[in-house]
């Protein structure tokens, strides 16, 4: 015989109502009962009927399906241990805990203990004396020999378990007890022996030692207070039922038995909420209390989520201050989880504005700390607490006064935190939902666009000097306010087409620029650098936004484009933005929309923008615009387009021609200046043919030596440019003429000799007469890029070797020196420079990305160059450090001679220091340069870590060996070498070495009187007892270390003398279990020193990509770059030829 399927909820709930079927509802379920018994009397009729006994039986109603799979179900579940049923399939949960119901109804004690076994089992504890769990016996020992078997490694953790079969076992569990406690709730719910038992064992179990205990014991503990919760708020609704009835039954003012029923079963009713709330105050005071600060954040952070749940679900209870300080206190809580929970629970409670009143005084402790979490490390808690802050605003529960340092956030490098502040400002500043009291001020009257960008352009106004800032906080914004996408309401504003709505020079530079910005976020492209350098990807629904936005773009400007370029043509600050809009528009609008004269009208005013400036971000912004213009027209428009282009070229070297004629005739430099500066930025996108003056501009390079630098610079460019373009198109020609080769040889040689000039020039002459470092920096990277075009191992057996060329070595030393001096620059002149418009191609780092250039793409030889570079190391800041750091890693991977160059670079370094004390009455070894010999030795033997010492080993030797070699030479002259650059090498060697290198050493004194000259001799002595001291004592060197010890893997092993304590007593807390969990923070430290010895991991793991090594890296032919000549930026020219 089959089990009865169980009842579902909604027939219980049905049934405890108790409410009488009305006559329409008897009639059709009784005409329902009379179908399906015909249809069922049907159906075996026609199986008596059937002739064949082997046809393939009916298909069954879906009723009969569903009976009996609902029996298989019950089958299964009966047959099944309940930790089995955790353990397994959760869909046979509900009918387990259905069946162990029926059998604690029919005899309560083994039932009893059937439940206990299953929760000690799931804690991954085995309890073998079942018999008096439901007896006397103490909790406590039962609990205390529960540890033992844990400490007898005999638990098993099944919550953290990686194995397949129990992935569902937490989820599994909660509902365990969610069932249980719903299907007790007529019965054994409140007969307070079942879940009293239940509670004491979570309790207790919650405060062991075995983490495992307290993680499984706390979660069924907290989820036993949910389903408290849910049965509580349904009895609560019951009893406002019933105490409706009863005020309706009094009011008719007669008493009979409806009224004593009524009142039976609301006293009924509340006793059991009573009972619900003493047994959930049980589990906060004996569970949660000790639990939210347990070492495990795990637990802390279920504790905090269960609180915030169980506050929101029933605030009757846990909505006061006895319960809020806990979500207050664990604001501060170490871990980012458990700190983001607290936030968590606390919007929740903030968005239901009936808690707000009760919130208070809550809100008046704890507002200071939410605000400070808004900057908090961790970036999703900040986004969080700045979510946080918004409620508190929205209740107007913080002044204003205290958002100051919030604003500040607006312009951090963490997008999310900028963007989550960006919806702040918004909601508060801009859209201004949380405060009616600002409304209406200082003439804001329009529609609601125009109200929202006159206030984005008060907050604007905070960053007048710095563009940067304003495009960050326009990026924080875009997102949420439409009004940046009212394209016409913009472009109304700026034509002043509206009186009330005139705007100031600063607010109309702010908007223009607010203008640009936003046409660019519109089709997808970035105006913030993202921090991680990839690539956008964007779906395909994307892109179709992004077009459409596009089309819009285009039909609101393309009227309106023109007149706001002639109102701003003369206006520097505005203008470039205007000018960039163009590359954001669908021209093919133009033609579609009949509107050909706006265009040529836009073509037109770009011209003149490009004439009437001189300034570098106007001129690329207006080459940029017409370049475009002329590739994405079509028909008519694109030639028109080509031909305006064409028209600017001559009237560009017509207007060149008369500024060298200008200065030719003692006449101002200034013209010559500024359409060299406009031929520079046209050359950087294409060829232009200056074939006319070409020779002039040679000409008055030499007849005026007294030019400005400035002028100089941009004549040299241009010739090189010029040179750069005509090598490129011999590159791409299928029959070259001797002629064109004669051509490209002799500017070539006519670009080298004035380079060498002024080479000449700084070198020869003494400190009053060398260049400038704009000058200077513009030299060294002409030079590098000329050399490098036409380096000889790119053109050697071609038909172009002719092309070949090496510098002299006399020529590579007095580059090299006037290297030198612009890296010797000092730093105040560096910060004078760092506003000027080129500054990023005129600083050390562009000298010293030429210089690498020269020597990773082997363009000279390394033998000089390369260990003057690398002594440089550590002299000139962090970022020319790292492109060193770079080029030693390009040097290592092309397997070069390093024991040569390094050894090299260190004689260099420590001649420097010999000159620098030469002067100095100071001790030797306390000044600056000795100290960069040390440090420079250090960096250097720091790239032989981990398999590289091994790998490297006879390099390590070589230098070692040369170095003592070279620090005996006319001992003791330069014996201060062994300890400012052999020993850090010495360390890197095995302990054999060091001791032949020991017994080397000191057979050089063998025949020597060091008593003659003892300071002298210290350095040697000084050496001798470090290694004899380290090598005595067996400590080895850092690195030795390194490699022989086994660094450990994994969690650290536990401690076994664990300290007795009362495991149960009442005041215990999450602070008792510091000393038995302490081998977990020993195991954090150990950490920690991992984390230290990863510092020395091989160099190739600390390299990261950088624009710097691409620069570096090994380049292509010149004809790749040419093609590339536009994106020439950060460093001069140095991304030629890459």
């Amino acid at each position: 015989m089959e089990d009865p399927a169980p009842t579902s909820e909604a027939s219980i709930r049905r049934s405890k109502r108790n409410r009488a079927p009305t006559r329409k509802q008897v009639a059709r379920e009784a005409e329902a009962e009379n179908r399906e018994k015909a249809g069922e009397a049907s159906d075996h009729a026609e199986r008596e009927s059937s002739p064949d006994e082997f046809d393939e039986a009916r298909p069954k109603s879906k009723r009969a399906r569903a009976s009996e799979g609902t029996s298989s179900v019950a089958h299964k579940a009966a047959d099944l241990r309940l930790i089995e049923v955790v353990k397994g399939n959760g869909k046979l949960i509900p009918h387990a805990v259905k069946l162990w119901v029926e059998r604690y109804e029919k005899d309560s004690k083994p039932a009893m203990v059937e439940l206990l076994t299953m929760l000690f089992e799931a804690c991954g504890a085995k309890y073998y004396d079942k018999g008096d769990l439901v007896d006397e016996t103490d909790v406590d020992d039962v609990v205390v020999a529960l540890v033992s078997c844990a400490k007898k490694g005999e638990a098993e953790d099944y919550q953290n378990s990686k194995k397949r079969e129990f992935k569902n076992f937490k989820g599994n569990l909660e509902s365990f007890w969610e069932n249980l406690v719903r299907d007790c709730q007529h019965g054994p719910l409140f007969d307070k022996v079942l879940f009293d038992k239940c509670m004491d064992y979570i309790i207790a179990l919650s405060c062991t030692p075995p983490r495992v205990y307290r993680q499984v014991a706390s979660l069924m503990g907290l989820r036993l207070v949910t389903s408290y919760i849910s049965i509580a708020n349904m009895l609560r609704s019951q009893r406002e039922t019933t105490r409706r009835q009863l005020d309706a039954e009094k009011k008719k003012k007669t008493e009979g038995p409806r009224v004593e029923s009524l009142n039976n079963r609301f006293s009924d009713t509340h006793e059991k909420i009573t009972l619900l709330e003493e047994m959930m105050r049980k589990i906060f005071t004996g569970l949660f209390v000790h639990r939210y600060r347990d070492i495990d954040p795990n637990i802390r952070m279920s504790c905090i989520e269960s609180l915030g749940e169980w506050i929101l679900s029933y605030p009757s209870l846990f909505l006061q201050d006895l319960y809020l300080k806990y979500l207050g206190w664990t604001l501060n809580d170490k871990n980012a989880g458990v700190r983001k929970a607290s936030i968590n629970a606390l919007q929740n409670l903030y968005e239901v504005d009936d808690n707000v009143p009760t919130l208070g005084l809550f809100t008046e402790r704890f507002s200071g700390r939410m605000i400070e979490l808004a900057e908090d490390i961790d970036v999703s808690v900040a986004v969080c607490a700045i979510g946080l802050v918004k409620q508190l605003l929205r209740h107007q529960l913080i002044p204003e006064d205290d958002l100051g340092s919030l604003y500040d956030l607006l312009i951090v490098d963490t997008p999310e935190i900028r963007h989550a502040i960006g919806a702040l400002v918004y909601d508060h500043l801009i859209a201004q939902k949380f405060s009616t009291s600002q409304s209406g001020s200082r003439g804001e009257t329009g529609n609601s666009s125009e109200v929202h960008l006159k206030r984005m352009l008060r907050i604007l106004e905070e960053f007048p000097q710095d563009p940067i800032l304003s495009i960050y906080v326009i990026d924080d914004v875009w997102e949420y306010m439409k009004a940046m996408k009212d394209w016409k309401c913009i472009v109304s504003m700026l034509l002043d087409e509206n009186p009330s709505a005139e705007l100031s020079d600063n607010d109309a530079t702010n908007l223009v620029r607010l203008l640009c910005a936003s046409v660019k976020k519109a089709v997808g492209e970035r105006i913030v650098p993202a921090t991680d350098n990839r690539k956008q990807y964007h779906t395909k629904a994307q892109k179709e936004v992004f077009e459409n936005n596009k089309q819009d773009i285009s039909v609101a400007m393309m009227k309106s484009y023109p007149l706001l370029l002639r109102k701003f043509i003369s206006d520097k600050a505005k203008v470039s933005s205007l000018v960039e809009i163009v590359l954001y528009m669908n021209l093919e609008l133009y033609s579609l929309k009949r509107q050909e004269q706006n265009f040529k009208n836009m073509l037109q005013l770009m011209k003149e923008v490009f004439f009437k400036h001189g300034d570098k971000e106007p001129l690329r912004a207006c080459v940029k615009a017409i370049n475009f213009c002329c590739i994405e027209s079509q028909g008519e428009l694109q030639d028109f387009a080509r031909n305006k282009l064409k028209e600017l070229e001559d009237e560009l070297i017509s207007k060149l021609k008369s500024a060298i004629k200008e200065v030719v005739d003692g006449g101002d430099e200034y013209s010559l200046l500024v359409n060299s500066k406009r031929l520079y930025e046209l050359q950087l996108s294409k060829s232009v043919p200056i074939h006319s003056i070409y020779g002039d501009i040679v000409a008055v390079l030499r007849d005026f030596r007294n030019m400005e630098d400035e002028v100089v610079c941009f004549l040299l460019l241009n010739m090189y440019m010029h040179l750069a373009w005509a090598l490129h198109f011999i590159e791409n020609e299928e029959c070259v003429s001797e002629a064109s080769l004669v051509s490209v040889i002799s500017k070539r040689d006519t670009l080298l000799q004035e380079l060498e000039y002024y080479l000449n020039m700084a070198t020869d002459s003494k400190e009053g007469g060398r260049l400038g470092s704009e000058l200077g920096c513009r030299v060294c990277t002409i030079l590098v890029e000329t050399w490098f075009l036409f380096r000889s191992t790119l053109f050697s057996k071609t038909k172009l070797e002719k092309l070949g060329y090496a510098p002299s070595a006399d020529m590579l030393q007095k580059f090299w020196e006037l290297c030198q001096q612009q890296l010797n620059v000092s730093d105040e002149m560096e910060e004078e420079d760092v506003n000027r418009e080129y500054a990023e191609e005129l600083n050390r780092d562009a000298v010293m990305l030429a210089a690498g250039k020269l020597i990773a793409n082997d363009v000279v030889s390394k033998e000089y160059l390369a260990s003057e570079i690398i002594s440089h190391y550590v002299m000139h800041g962090a970022s020319v450090a790292e492109i060193v750091k770079n080029l030693i890693t390009v040097l290592k991977k092309k397997e070069d001679d390093l024991a040569t160059i390094f050894f090299e670079a260190l004689k260099k370094a420590y001649r420097q220091h010999i000159v620098d004390i030469s002067d100095s009455e100071n001790d030797p070894s306390e000044s600056n340069s000795f100290s960069g010999c040390k440090d420079l030795a250090a960096r250097l033997s720091g790239t032989f870590v981990g398999a590289a010492r091994v790998k490297h080993r006879l390099d390590i030797l070589k230098i070692v060996r040369d170095g003592i070699e070279y620090a005996f030479v006319e001992a003791p002259k330069h014996l201060s070498f062994l300890e400012a650059a052999v020993l850090q090498f010495v360390s890197k060697l095995p302990a054999a070495d060091v001791l032949e290198i020991m017994k080397v050493v000191q057979s050089r004194t063998a025949n020597v009187n060091t008593d003659e000259n003892p300071s002298g001799w210290r350095p040697y002595y000084t050496f001798i007892d470090i290694l004899r001291e380290k090598y005595a004592k067996n400590e080895g060197f850092q690195d030795e270390r390194e490699g022989v010890a086994v660094r450990r893997r994994g969690r650290p092993p536990k401690r076994q003398n664990i300290p007795g304590k009362k495991l149960f007593d009442e005041q215990s807390s999450s602070e008792d279990e510091d000393s038995i969990s302490a081998s977990e923070q020993d195991g954090q430290d150990e950490g920690g020193k991992e984390d230290e010895d990863d510092e020395d991991a091989p160099l190739i793991h600390s390299i990261r990509p950088s624009s710097k090594l691409r620069s570096l890296g090994k380049a292509g032919n010149s004809a790749r770059a040419a093609d590339n000549l536009s994106a020439s930026r950060t460093s001069g020219m140095s991304c030629l030829g890459n």
